[in-house]
């Protein structure tokens, strides 16, 4: 178990650019405050620029986390018996209050109904480096359980001390310490008497394991699903302040224009407007939002521009743009044997290659923030999946200390990965201090589909080769752009180069869910299923002809069970298709059956079959929500999503032309749990959407016999004639 104190080490992946970005936005600061930072010591001025340097070094970032060793940064016990608990993390639909609060229930042996869950507050909760990477069940779930069992601990001694008793011969359950006899018994609100439990955790916990657990395991329902679906839940979009301004911004013309020139009189004529030029940064606050999209209309500027290139043009951009000599920190680069010894024992080799366009995130809830100037002090109220690193860019931007900026993030309407940096945030904040009135800003969704980063484009190529008796004897696998998670091959291969090519890329891009293990997984996989055939064997039986790993090989089992792919029967235009991987302690499998109709070449992914293992599970019901959840999200990427810009435009900012999965592409999703209990829990938010694509490219090739090898694989919707 991990010690209470224990640093948690995590190095950037090197996909995650929009963690090394330069921020949107830089302001000045006016003299006064100038004086009052000097007069205080450079601290402010230095953290600005040591972040970036770090920044503009573009090195890979690597974060520690220390853990609060004090039980009451986490945890308070009211006199009646109202427990809450306090994370950094952050709800964004994902359901971690329901399976947080079950893991401290089940460990501090009270009702989940008594578990109060306060998230992403930069003021009450313990610093946290944000809620990504499918951490939160391995890392804060780990955390609470032990802080919970010491909170548990600590109860029953002051129950021993109260009565003079050996603490053996006492039991905690149902919120009370009583002795084994029963004759008497003491609720945990009269223990605490509704002060902070101050005791230290101890460095090792004997937590409960996980055959032992009672409340987690359990199918819970969401906390709070009523007020979520009858909209009494409030998004940063519903939240209000009296006397609040609506915000909007000027946006340049084209990515990386400048400002040339701006006349603010017809806007600042406007009564009851409030327009403000920082450097590049225009905006407005406005009585209502119509005052305050007028106002913005009658700004003038001009925009200086350079040529950009174009979707076009793309993955030729990418290989010709490859970084000559990278950091080490940001590339990956794997070597085993000899490639040219391997392709030379093969009895078929090939060479393929495939890419991935960029995809925006498509949040439900575009980017949103209400921020409040007072007193000298910043509350900024905004969906974010990093409150601590929002908290920092606000204060560095509007030069304010960490101490008078506060950040608190709602219950947000989805993220994907989009959701790590501070924009709206930062602008809403610009925009109350120099109203000295709250303001309310919320991107458009041409907004956010233009300035938010996008999930990095990718080209892929890989070289292999297999023997007379289908076993893999050489792989080689490049990465250009897209990233390395999960770019390692699962199969066992005696020879192999596997390199990740950063670029100097055409589009601002980071995080997406599941990083690059979604490209990296639909080339692997597809090339598999390449390789399969031209060995005339079976794409189960070849798999599993070639992986060692025993929890890998135990999902696509239970899934071709579940799917009932030995007995499959084709039917005219239909197709059946597989992948597996793993990636973030999570193994999957996926299995699809699509149907091609031969007159108008669309493309219906008629039912999906997925087993996944990530451990002791923690909540069935919320993991096979999660699930399915990726695998609707994953029908998009697959077949129709793709960012199309021109000379620093993009050119389908809008969903009426941008293409997401409709209620009509659902297919019948059938969700297999494998419960490791002998095994930590993993999160499960990013790798479920892996499998769904490469299953999906390869049903239509046994459908059709076209090898299609790009993300989208249709064209305008249909399939197209040739690859």
């Amino acid at each position: 178990m991990m010690a209470a104190d224990q640093k948690t080490a995590l190095a950037i992946e090197p996909e995650r650019y929009e963690l090394r970005g330069l921020p949107m936005h830089f302001f000045a600061m006016d003299r006064r405050s100038f004086m009052k930072a000097m007069g205080g010591g450079i601290a402010i001025l230095a953290v600005a620029k040591d972040a970036l340097a770090l920044q503009e070094s573009g090195r890979r970032i690597g974060m520690e986390e220390k853990m609060p060793r004090e039980i009451n940064a986490w945890l308070h016990i009211a006199p009646d018996g109202g427990v809450t608990v306090y994370t950094g993390k952050v709800e964004i639909g994902q359901n971690i209050r329901t399976s947080l609060a079950q893991t401290v229930a089940d460990e501090l042996h009270v009702s989940l109904a008594s578990i109060q869950m306060v998230m992403g507050d930069t003021q009450l909760t313990p610093f946290d480096m944000g809620t990504f990477g499918s951490r939160t069940t391995p890392q804060m779930g780990t955390q609470l359980r032990s802080v919970a069992w010491a909170a548990r601990s600590v109860l029953v001694d002051l129950a021993a001390r109260k009565w003079s008793v050996d603490a053996g011969q006492l039991v905690a359950e149902n919120g009370t310490v009583s002795d084994r006899s029963g004759s008497r018994s003491i609720t945990y609100g009269e223990l605490a008497q509704g002060q902070a439990l101050a005791q230290m955790m101890p460095a090792e916990d004997p937590v409960t394991p996980a055959p032992e657990w009672k409340i987690a395991g359990q199918p819970v329902h969401k906390i709070g699903a009523r007020d979520f679906v009858t909209g009494r839940h409030k998004y940063t979009p519903d939240l209000k302040l009296p006397g609040m301004l609506c915000g909007k911004i000027l946006r340049p013309s084209a990515f990386g224009a400048t400002l040339a020139s701006v006349d603010l009189s017809a806007a600042k004529a406007m009564p009851g407007v409030i327009a403000v030029r920082d450097g590049d940064f225009v905006g407005v606050a406005a009585p209502d939002e119509l005052t305050a999209e007028r106002a913005l209309a009658a700004i003038k500027a001009q925009w200086n521009t350079t040529p950009q290139s174009s979707s076009k043009e793309l993955f030729d951009f990418l290989k010709k743009n490859a970084e000559e000599d990278p950091a080490e920190e940001n590339r990956y680069r794997q070597t085993k044997g000899s490639m040219s010894d391997g392709l030379a024992a093969a009895s078929h080799r090939l060479e393929a290659t495939y890419t991935v366009a960029y995809i925006a995130h498509c949040p439900l809830e575009p980017r949103a923030a209400l921020a409040d100037w007072k007193d000298g002090k910043m509350m900024v109220w905004t969906g974010t999946q990093r409150p601590f690193a929002v908290r920092d860019e606000v204060a560095q931007a509007l030069h304010l200390s960490n101490d008078n900026t506060r950040v608190i993030v709602p219950d947000t309407g989805s993220a994907y990965g989009g959701k790590h940096t501070g924009e709206c945030a930062v602008e809403a904040a610009r925009l109350a201090q120099a109203a000295g009135k709250p303001v309310h800003l919320l991107w458009t969704r041409e907004e956010e589909f233009t300035w938010a980063y996008f999930r990095p484009a990718g080209v892929i190529e890989i070289k292999s080769g297999v023997d007379a008796n289908g076993k893999l004897t050489a792989w080689e696998f490049h990465n250009y752009n897209s990233g390395a998670a999960a770019i390692a091959t699962m199969y066992e291969a005696p020879n192999q180069l596997i390199e990740f090519h950063p670029v100097n890329a055409p589009l601002r891009q980071g995080s997406y869910r599941s990083l690059a293990a979604c490209a990296n997984h639909f080339a692997r996989e597809s090339h598999m299923d390449e390789l399969a055939h031209a060995a005339g064997v079976d794409p189960l039986e070849f798999r599993m002809n070639n992986l060692q790993d025993e929890r890998l090989r135990a999902v696509y089992q239970a899934a071709a069970e579940k799917f009932g792919w030995q007995e499959r029967k084709k039917a005219p235009g239909h197709g059946f298709g597989i992948a597996g991987g793993i990636d973030k302690g999570g193994h999957v499998a996926a299995f699809a059956e699509v149907a091609i109709d031969g007159a108008t070449r669309e493309v219906r992914i008629e039912r999906v079959v997925e087993a996944w293992d990530c451990g002791a599970i923690v909540n069935p019901d919320g993991l096979k929500n999660t699930i399915s959840g990726a695998i609707t999200m994953g029908i998009g990427g697959a077949l129709y999503e793709a960012i199309e810009f021109d000379n620093g435009r993009i050119l389908n900012p809008h969903f009426a032309q941008y293409r997401v999965a409709r209620f009509k592409d659902e297919p019948k999703i059938e969700v297999v749990l494998i419960d490791r209990k002998d095994q930590p829990s993993f999160g499960a938010g990013e790798t479920p959407i892996v499998g769904l694509a490469p299953a999906v490219a390869n049903a239509i090739f046994d459908a059709t016999g076209l090898r299609i090898r790009s993300m989208p694989m249709l064209q305008d919707g249909k399939l197209p004639k040739q690859a």
